[in-house]
């Protein structure tokens, strides 16, 4: 499966996760407002703002497939990362917001009993959330795309909340109010855990980072090729979900034009073959 293939694959995670906000967004926000819980109306308005999460990586998604042109020589691949940088700044907007609303019913406690068709609302949304979070999650490691990632751990964080407010309507229906706020904070400081990760991740790849690890393994298995006298140099790149590298070898002086050509194909090869990587830019120098 080529890159926009995995890019086209990747729309239906973002689209499933689009259609799954609207409908529990909508139900939660009916049953919350003649069932009496607040806990469930934030639920609510929390994936009413997820919609606009999952509706920029389908954005980025999408921009990533444009072909390359005048200014983006090497394609719109990072627009994928971008997306995820996005939904990281959004899902910690949302787990602050938790947060802080927990804190406030520390300080305000309220003694509304609300309906238990709400705590029923909330689980059975947390059931559906975890099957969207299942469903990407598989579909981020099958195509290898940290914008469907990073909806998979919005998905995860979202039946969290849910579960939350679950634990805080199930507890005012037998007087135990603190529930409600210590599901909230622990689901808060979840949600910012996980959106720093994808931030820190998705800031990596657009300043170029690249496991250390991982370029010592490949610069070993080009090594392993008897043409290649010594790898000089190598570095790693990321665009959208596929690694580019720029290698330097030495190899024998005394080869014609062709032949030097040759052992840069069996490189590309090798390393399409046993890394996956599908672009590499080899430079060659005469070995001395």
């Amino acid at each position: 499966m080529n890159q926009n293939n995995n890019l086209k694959s990747g729309e239906k995670g973002a689209w499933i996760s689009i259609f799954a906000y609207l409908f529990l967004a909508s139900s939660k926000l009916i049953i919350a407002s003649f069932g009496n819980s607040e806990a469930l109306w934030a639920d609510g308005l929390n994936n009413s703002t997820d919609v606009i999460a999952s509706i920029a990586i389908l954005i980025g998604l999408r921009i990533s497939q444009k072909p390359p042109d005048d200014n983006h020589r090497y394609g719109h691949y990072r627009a994928e990362t971008i997306a995820s940088l996005l939904a990281a700044f959004i899902m910690v907007a949302v787990g602050i917001q938790v947060i802080f609303s927990t804190i406030q019913k520390i300080l305000q406690p309220e003694v509304t009993q609300p309906n238990l068709l709400t705590a029923w609302t909330a689980i059975g949304a947390a059931i559906v959330m975890y099957v969207v979070y299942r469903y990407n999650l598989n579909l981020s490691k099958k195509i290898n795309s940290r914008a469907i990632y990073a909806a998979a751990q919005d998905n995860r964080s979202d039946a969290l909340v849910s579960i939350g407010a679950f634990i805080g309507i199930l507890g005012a229906q037998f007087g135990i109010y603190w529930l409600d706020p210590l599901a909230g904070l622990i689901v808060g400081f979840i949600i910012c855990k996980t959106a720093w990760e994808i931030f820190k991740d998705s800031t990596l790849t657009l300043t170029d980072a690249f496991d250390e690890g991982k370029l010592n393994y490949i610069s070993n298995t080009i090594s392993e090729i008897p043409e290649v006298k010594k790898v000089e140099d190598i570095k790693g790149r990321v665009l959208g979900n596929q690694p580019v590298l720029d290698v330097t070898i030495k190899v024998n002086p005394e080869l014609n034009v062709k032949q030097s050509h040759d052992i840069t194909v069996n490189i590309e090869r090798l390393l399409a073959d046993k890394h996956g990587i599908l672009h590499t830019h080899i430079h060659i120098e005469p070995f001395l």
